[in-house]
C-alpha cells in the first residue's frame, strides 16, 4: 500500500532537485502535484486541501539550512505535516483494575474476527487475554474465532450449545469464566453487518451495558477507500469509538482514506494489520508510515521483526554503520539474516533506500532469487567478497557455474552491490547523517 503514492511524491521531489533556489512558482507547482496525488490516493479533499494550505504556509516562510537544498526542506515538511495528519501514537487502555474489557466492532468483510485474534495474540505476552464469540448470527463466525483462537494458542469463550442465541447470556457467562481463568483481558469479537442498521447498534450497546468496555475499538477494512471513512464516522457517532484498527494495509489499494481517517473522525488508528496471519498486528506509528510513504523506509519495525525472530539486533544496521564496512561478506550476512524475518517483500519495502535501486521494487522480492544471490556470493573466494572489483570476466564464469546460476545474474549482483555501496556511503560521513537529522529528526 501507498507504493503509488510513494512514486509519484517522489517524482515531485526529483523535478525540484533539479532547480537551484525556488521560486514561488515553483511552490505552487508542486504542491499542486503534491494535492493531486494526495487525491488520487483516496485521500479525502477537504483533508488534502487542508494539509497543502499548512505546507504551503511553511514552505513560503522556509530558510534553506547550510547543505540542505530548499527541495529537501519542502520534503521534509510534507513528512512532517503527513505526521501531523495522522495524529500521534495512542496506546492501548489497560485497566488497573482487570479485566480490561475491548470491544470490537465493525462491518462485515472487514476482517474483525481475524484482528480480534490478532490482538488477543498480540497482548498475549504480557496479558491472558480471552477472545468472546458474540456473533451469533453469521454461519460459522463462533467456529471461525475458535479455530483461529487455538492456533494462535489463546483463551476462547462461546455460546455453550448451536442453540443459544442470547448474545447478553454469553457476555455475562464470558465474565465468569474470565474470572475464574484468570483472564485480565476481554475481547468481544461482535456481530457485523453489510451495513451500519439499528438492530446492530441496539445489539452493540446491549453488550456495552452489561459489560462496560474500557476499549471500543472499530475494525476498518482500508482498502474501502472513502467507505471505509464513512463508516468510521457513522460508528463513531453512534458508539463514541476510542480507537481503529486498521486491515489489509498490505494490500495494493490506494490507502489514502487510511492516511485521512483520524483527520476525518478525529478517532485515533492504535493499531494496523499487515497481513493474514495472526502475528500480522503493528501498533499503528505515523512517523514511520509517513517515512515510508517518503521512501525512508521503516529501520524501526525492522529491528522489532529483529528481536521477534530472536536475531542479534546488531545484525540491522543503519545505512551509515553499513557504509562504512559494506562488501560482500556483509551483504552475505545481511541476506542470510533475512530470510529469517519472514516474507521478504514486506522486509524489503521497510529498508530505507532500496527502492532508490534501479529497477527495483518490494513486491518482486523473491526467496528463490535471494537463495540464488547467497550462493553466488558462497561461490566467490574471501578475496573476492572483499573486494568484487576484480571480478572480471573468467571468474564471473567461473562463479556462475559454482552456484548453478548464469553470468547475467552475477552481473546483475555485482550491478545491485555497487549502488548499494554508493548509496549507504552517501550517507555514512558526518554530512549524511547531520543531514538526515536536520530533514526528519533521526537521533534526536
Amino acid at each position: 500500500m501507498f507504493d503509488s503514492l510513494k512514486e509519484k511524491l517522489a517524482a515531485v521531489f526529483s523535478k525540484l532537485s533539479s532547480k537551484g533556489r525556488l521560486s514561488a512558482e515553483d511552490v505552487d507547482n508542486a504542491l499542486r502535484e503534491v494535492r493531486r496525488s494526495l487525491l488520487e490516493a483516496d485521500v479525502d479533499f477537504r483533508v488534502a486541501k487542508d494539509l497543502i494550505a499548512k505546507i504551503r504556509e511553511r514552505a513560503t516562510s522556509l530558510e534553506v539550512l547550510e547543505s540542505i537544498t530548499a527541495n529537501e526542506r519542502i520534503a521534509a515538511i510534507v513528512y512532517e505535516e503527513l505526521i501531523s495528519m495522522m495524529g500521534k501514537s495512542t496506546p492501548l487502555i489497560i485497566s488497573p483494575k482487570p479485566p480490561t474489557v475491548i470491544l470490537m466492532a465493525g462491518l462485515q468483510g472487514s476482517g474483525k474476527t481475524t484482528t480480534t485474534v490478532k490482538l488477543a495474540r498480540y497482548l498475549k505476552n504480557s496479558h491472558n487475554p480471552l477472545v468472546v464469540a458474540c456473533d451469533l448470527r453469521r454461519p460459522a463466525a463462533v467456529e471461525q474465532l475458535r479455530v483461529l483462537a487455538e492456533g494462535a494458542k489463546v483463551a476462547f469463550y462461546g455460546p455453550q450449545s448451536e442453540k443459544d442465541s442470547d448474545v447478553l447470556k454469553v457476555v455475562r457467562n464470558a465474565a465468569k469464566f474470565a474470572e475464574s481463568h484468570m483472564n485480565d483481558v476481554i475481547i468481544l469479537d461482535t456481530a457485523g453487518r453489510l451495513h451500519i442498521d439499528e438492530e446492530l447498534m441496539t445489539e452493540l450497546k446491549n453488550i456495552a451495558q452489561v459489560m462496560p468496555p474500557h476499549e471500543k475499538l472499530l475494525v476498518v477494512d482500508s482498502m474501502m477507500g472513502q467507505e471505509a471513512v464513512n463508516a468510521a464516522k457513522s460508528f463513531h457517532e453512534l458508539l463514541n469509538l476510542t480507537g481503529l484498527i486498521l486491515t489489509k494495509m498490505d494490500g495494493d489499494s490506494r490507502g489514502g482514506s487510511a492516511l485521512a481517517i483520524r483527520a476525518v473522525t478525529g478517532v485515533p488508528v492504535k493499531f494496523a494489520g499487515m497481513g493474514e496471519n495472526t502475528d500480522a498486528l503493528e501498533v499503528f506509528n505515523p512517523e514511520r508510515m509517513a517515512g515510508r510513504i517518503m521512501g525512508m523506509g521503516d529501520i524501526q519495525g525492522l529491528v522489532e521483526k529483529v528481536k521477534a525472530a530472536g536475531i542479534d539486533e546488531s545484525a540491522v544496521k543503519s545505512p551509515g554503520k553499513l557504509g562504512k564496512e559494506f562488501n560482500l561478506e556483509t551483504l552475505l550476512k545481511q541476506f542470510e539474516q533475512l530470510e529469517k524475518l519472514g516474507p521478504i517483500d514486506k522486509i524489503a519495502s521497510m529498508i530505507p533506500g532500496l527502492d532508490k535501486i534501479k529497477n527495483f521494487k518490494a513486491e518482486d522480492a523473491d526467496a528463490s532469487i535471494l537463495r540464488k544471490n547467497k550462493a553466488i556470493i558462497q561461490s566467490m573466494t574471501p578475496e573476492e567478497r572483499r573486494n568484487p572489483r576484480i571480478i572480471k570476466g573468467s571468474r564471473r564464469r567461473r562463479i556462475a557455474q559454482g552456484s548453478g546460476t548464469s553470468v547475467q545474474m552475477v552481473n546483475q549482483l555485482l550491478a545491485q552491490y555497487e549502488q548499494m555501496k554508493k548509496l549507504f556511503k552517501s550517507f555514512s560521513g558526518s554530512g549524511g547523517t547531520r543531514r538526515l537529522k536536520s530533514l526528519f529528526g533521526f537521533g534526536r
